[in-house]
């Protein structure tokens, strides 16, 4: 961690950084408005033009009783398409990409390239699916746009470790009482995908989970996503309505990759925690992602450099990654549904290798 990144955000500061956002899509719904108007111009002008001539036609304006068959037949405006306004963040099929269905195991994926932001290839990237502990790339930037001070300390409360025992969530191993800072919650919350990490982040910066996630819905939208992203947790727990597709997940990756100390905290192999009464010696903490793909994708000219996994039984095997080549291009690949965490890795490695060329 660079010690020189210590955001500290004032109660005043959050509430300016909200009104920014709603006046940016004030702003986003004037110049739509204003774009319709143009549009309509034409044919406004078209209408007056053409009541000019017939009230020419039928005597310069006399005031005259006409029979309804002698009556000008109404005619309508052009049907005129709004143009939508571009989403923050976006990529764009080509011509060129290629739509995958057999050479993976993964029944969902997407491949970015970040310089021209256009995909590379797809297999169902469009299609609703559990994003599992892949949500927590969003916990992350969320927390990360929103906290204080790096060196703030939070407590792990009893209501955090039932929710993660009742809901059988992977952990950091946090216990009751236990006073842990909010950077080592980052790293807890992506490296060992802690859930315990998320729920204190989530109570430090909104007060509770729920709050916490009205932030994050509030985030996808203003990322130009919501229509098919909705969150109901922060720690990625499966729920009908807790959903994304993998291209939208793909957007959420590249918007934390754009912040710094998100960056550095998804690009971790490893980190250590601080020593406290319950852990004296500390916790090491591990992204088992990309330790592991390491091992396979040193040959190739597109390295993985950060991630995050997930797995629920309704969405398989998920990961999330962006790779660098040695010119620094970035990529992006998303994944889901794979057979098992391996299977999740080979298909990363398989998919940089021949579509990030």
């Amino acid at each position: 961690m660079d010690e020189q990144y210590t955001p500290i955000i004032s109660e005043e500061e959050r509430a300016a950084r909200r009104a920014s956002r709603a006046e940016a899509r004030r702003r986003k719904q004037q110049e739509l408005r204003r774009r319709r108007m143009k549009q309509l111009l034409p044919a406004a002008a078209f209408l007056l033009i053409l009541a000019v001539i017939l009230l020419v036609r039928n005597g310069g304006g006399k005031q005259e009783t006409e029979t309804p068959e002698a009556q000008a037949t109404p005619i309508s405006a052009p049907a005129v398409i709004p143009e939508e306004p571009e989403a923050p963040y976006a990529a764009a099929e080509t011509a060129s990409t290629v739509h995958l269905s057999d050479g993976i195991n993964s029944g969902y994926a997407v491949v970015i390239d970040l310089q021209s932001d256009t995909i590379l290839a797809e297999k169902n990237a469009r299609a609703v699916i559990s994003p599992a502990s892949m949500t927590k790339i969003m916990t992350l930037l969320v927390a990360v746009e929103n906290l204080k001070s790096l060196s703030d300390t939070v407590s792990i409360t009893i209501e955090i470790t039932d929710y993660c025992y009742v809901n059988g969530c992977s952990v950091v191993g946090y216990e009751i009482g236990e006073t842990v800072t909010v950077q080592e919650l980052l790293y807890g919350t992506i490296l060992p995908s802690g859930a315990d990490a998320s729920l204190a982040l989530a109570a430090y910066v909104a007060g509770s989970q729920e709050a916490f996630v009205e932030l994050m819905n509030q985030k996808a939208e203003e990322l130009g996503l919501s229509e098919t992203t909705h969150f109901t947790n922060c720690v990625g727990i499966y729920d009908e309505k807790h959903h994304c597709t993998v291209y939208d997940m793909a957007m959420i990756l590249k918007a934390a990759m754009d912040n710094d100390l998100c960056r550095q905290v998804l690009s971790a192999h490893t980190y250590q925690t601080a020593p406290t009464e319950q852990h004296p010696e500390g916790q090491p903490l591990s992204n088992w992602f990309l330790r592991r793909i390491e091992d396979h994708d040193t040959e190739q000219a597109v390295r993985a450099v950060g991630a995050k996994t997930g797995y629920v039984v309704q969405s398989g095997s998920c990961a999330a990654s962006w790779g660098e080549d040695d010119a620094g291009n970035r990529y992006i690949c998303v994944t889901g549904d794979a057979s098992s965490s391996w299977q999740a890795i080979f298909d990363h490695v398989t998919l940089y290798g021949e579509y990030c060329k």
